[in-house]
Formats: C-alpha cells, sequence, structure tokens
C-alpha cells in the first residue's frame, strides 16, 4: 500500500506544482499588467505637463513678441521726433549764425565793440552732452 500512494503523492504534488506554477505566472502577469498601466500614466501624466508648459511658454512668448513691437514702435516715433528735432536745430544755428553775422556787420559799421558767443560745440553736437541718470523708463 505504501508504494501505491507514493505514485498518489506524487501526482499531487505534480498538480501543486503546476497549480503554483500557474499561479506564480498569474499573479506576474498581473503585476506585469499593473507596473505597464502605472507606466502608461506616468507617461500621459508628463505629456500633459509638457502640453501645459509649452502653454506657457507660447503665451509668454506672444506677450515678449508684442513688448518688442511696442518698442520698435515707439523707437521709430523717437527717432522721427529726434529727426525733426535735428533738422529744427540746423535751421535754428544757421539762423543764428546770420543774425550774428549781421550783428557783427552793423557793430563793425558803427565802430561798437560787440561780444558775440560762439555757439557752443555741445549744442551742435548734443549726442556728447552727458546724460543725467535718471530712475524712470524714459531716454535722456
Amino acid at each position: 500500500m505504501a508504494s501505491t500512494q507514493q505514485p498518489a503523492s506524487s501526482g499531487s504534488d505534480g498538480q501543486r506544482y503546476a497549480a503554483n506554477n500557474d499561479e506564480r505566472k498569474r499573479k506576474r502577469m498581473e503585476s506585469n499588467r499593473e507596473s505597464a498601466r502605472r507606466s502608461r500614466m506616468k507617461k500621459q501624466q508628463h505629456l500633459e505637463e509638457l502640453m501645459s508648459q509649452l502653454t506657457q511658454l507660447q503665451n509668454q512668448n506672444t506677450i515678449w513678441r508684442e513688448r518688442i513691437d511696442a518698442v520698435g514702435i515707439n523707437y521709430h516715433g523717437v527717432d522721427a521726433e529726434n529727426n525733426v528735432l535735428r533738422a529744427q536745430m540746423a535751421e535754428l544755428t544757421e539762423r543764428l549764425d546770420s543774425l550774428n553775422s549781421l550783428t557783427r556787420f552793423w557793430a563793425d559799421a558803427n565802430g561798437l565793440a560787440v561780444d558775440i558767443p560762439e555757439i557752443p560745440d555741445t549744442l551742435l553736437e548734443p549726442w556728447q552732452l552727458p546724460c543725467p541718470i535718471q530712475h524712470n523708463t524714459s531716454f535722456c
């Protein structure tokens, strides 16, 4: 009888081994599925974060482009105004030179001594004027 139980015991061990092996295989597959699901979720979350960051950077880019355009428009306006002022200064300087010449001629003709100061170079070349330090955003 002992010999008949041994094969039955061996068959039972084989079935338990197969059942345990199937159970481990099932658990491993379930664990792998869960790990893959977590990996997909993590990847999706990362993608959403990147898309959010992209939108934010695009918005910032638009704001900076608008600011740059506004500064460019402001620059062109200031440049045009400077050109007008330079032309006016050149005209006034020419008129002043003419008036000074007439005054010298009149003074010489009448025997008078008239001290007519020369136009300072800083008025003729305003870009050489010292620029005071200002704490606002306007140009000097």
